[in-house]
């Protein structure tokens, strides 16, 4: 059954590869996919969803394609860019400018293959809704915003995204990553890691840089945070277990003879385990207090906590009969096994939102030989990966393998023909 869908594929596989890179050559950053959503949405109606609502949790997508009784699967794909300057030197690559959340004139970029994911939906959705006869339920189309900013899920929920249309009973999702072009890896249980971030805000006390006797130094306290925010991991952290802490922004001041009165630190955290991830966002508040407090900070440190996504965890027995169905499709030599992945996902709010299985695989967009040839000599770091300038999938075979993969995967879950 799932060749005799996926046999249309070959109709509308140029017409998907351009749409593809217009998507590639137009992204939009997070919260702003205007053009990127309008364009979606004109491509459901135009495969025959029997409804399409735009601006669901911001500028989410939704379709439906209703084939009597039978289950309700629901199939997602994100649809947000990133400021990262292209430096593919591809024909059809981003010289897009945007400006982010704070103001600044940023490049924008497709560099985590959302538009791929995009691509793939709109033709698994057209090749579905062409195809009725081989199958029966009901198949729910989400294309989610702002997942760069691990929120656009949580903002498609609480709009109202499972009281406006039919609750799937299972969630479906896919990334293309640096794998060979052409393959399918998964995994089983937590895939990808819980992604916590917060801003902190250390209180000193600001004086002229030659006399640090008349200041509390926010700096000197900011790079003691920062050295022992790594001793959670290390002494704090079960060995068995996985964690990161990672502070990727510290800010301070604008003169070189000026101490300030703030320092300011980005913090994110990963974990796969809801004890660990408690444990780790407590000793991070824990560290920073303590850290003020020795230093004689003026005022307690200031805490932000931001969007977070809780763990990725496809769930073992959907994965095992999904993969199972791969395998019939593709053939096992065209699947790899995955470890675990410390990246984050927010696709896992919606299962877990209303208590249903999530499955979620990743699928390979580089050059076949090449990634063989690294793995061989040991040198992965030489490959693009995703968030790279220099990331971007093949076209083919890329396009054609996502399509199928979740074709495949919604027919394993929607019912049979009446």
């Amino acid at each position: 059954m799932t060749h005799t869908v996926t046999a249309g594929l070959a109709t509308i596989k140029d017409d998907l590869a351009a749409f593809y890179r217009d998507l590639h050559q137009h992204p939009e950053l997070s919260l702003q996919e205007t053009r990127t959503a309008g364009l979606l949405a004109g491509r459901l109606r135009d495969a025959g969803c029997d409804e399409v609502v735009e601006g669901v949790g911001g500028t989410g997508v939704v379709g439906v394609v209703r084939n009597g009784d039978g289950p309700v699967v629901m199939v997602r794909a994100d649809i947000d860019a990133l400021p990262v300057e292209e430096r593919t030197g591809l024909p059809y690559a981003s010289g897009v400018r945007g400006v982010d959340a704070q103001g600044r004139d940023v490049p924008v970029m497709h560099a985590c293959g959302h538009d791929m994911h995009a691509t793939c939906l709109i033709g698994a959705a057209t090749l579905l809704a062409g195809a009725r006869e081989q199958w029966s339920g009901t198949l729910l189309v989400v294309f989610q915003p702002a997942e760069e900013l691990v929120r656009g899920a949580r903002d498609m929920v609480e709009d109202g995204l499972f009281e406006r249309f039919p609750k799937p009973a299972i969630v479906l999702g896919q990334h293309v990553g640096p794998l060979p072009a052409g393959f399918v890896g998964y995994g089983s249980g937590p895939v990808m890691a819980a992604s916590d971030s917060l801003d902190v805000t250390l209180h000193g006390r600001g004086a002229h840089g030659s006399r640090p006797e008349a200041s509390v130094d926010p700096v000197l306290m900011a790079a003691h945070v920062v050295t022992r925010l790594q001793g959670i991991v290390a002494r704090e952290v079960p060995a068995a277990e996985t964690a990161v802490v990672t502070v990727g922004r510290l800010q301070a001041g604008t003169k070189e003879n000026i101490i300030p009165a703030t320092a300011e630190l980005g913090i994110n955290i990963r974990t796969y385990t809801p004890e660990v991830r408690t444990q780790v966002r407590a000793a991070v508040e824990r560290v920073v207090r303590a850290e003020s407090q020795a230093s004689a900070a003026v005022g307690e440190p200031t805490f932000q906590w931001l969007p977070s996504a809780p763990a990725l965890v496809s769930d073992p027995d959907a994965t095992a009969t999904t993969v199972e169905a791969f395998a019939a499709h593709f053939g096992r030599d065209r699947l790899m096994p995955m470890p675990q992945v410390n990246a984050s996902e927010d696709v896992g709010v919606f299962g877990e939102a209303l208590g249903v299985p999530t499955v979620f695989w990743f699928w390979g967009g580089l050059d076949a030989q090449t990634v063989i040839g690294a793995l061989q000599e040991g040198r992965l770091d030489a490959l693009p990966s995703n968030h790279s300038p220099h990331f971007a999938p093949l076209v083919e075979p890329t396009l054609s393998t996502g399509v199928e993969a979740l074709v495949v995967a919604a027919l394993t879950w929607l019912g049979a023909p009446a």
